[in-house]
């Protein structure tokens, strides 16, 4: 009895201290809020749903010799895209809101070509 008492206790005290480590914030996830990551891709296109929600796509550039990856993003301010036209080269960051992934800033720039430093 003594042995299952002994275990018991110890059991709560692995997981109490378990919860109490996962409740603190992360440095890595602090990080990442902190500086936001800025992403170059060409704007592929831009269109309004039916309820009202604008969304473009944007044409990403690879990290490695991997293939290109177009992904969709929502615009809250329509002023962001404001001269800026379909087939532009583009650097913008964004942020997962609302469980959309959501366009935060975006300007255009110089094209940034495959296997080539982005400037």
């Amino acid at each position: 009895m003594l042995r299952f008492v002994l275990m018991t206790a110890l059991s709560l005290a692995t997981v109490d201290g378990a919860a109490a480590r996962s409740a603190e914030p992360r440095p890595v996830e602090a990080a990442a809020e902190a500086a936001p990551v800025t992403t170059y891709a060409r704007l592929v296109s831009a269109r309004e749903e039916a309820d009202g929600k604008l969304y473009v796509r944007l044409k990403l550039i690879p990290r490695a010799k991997i293939p290109f990856t177009v992904q969709r993003f929502r615009v809250r301010d329509r002023a962001l895209l404001a001269g800026i036209a379909e087939g532009s080269w583009v650097r913008f960051t964004a942020k997962h809101i609302d469980g959309e992934n959501t366009l935060t800033s975006i300007r255009v720039t110089a094209e940034c070509k495959r296997f080539q430093e982005c400037g």
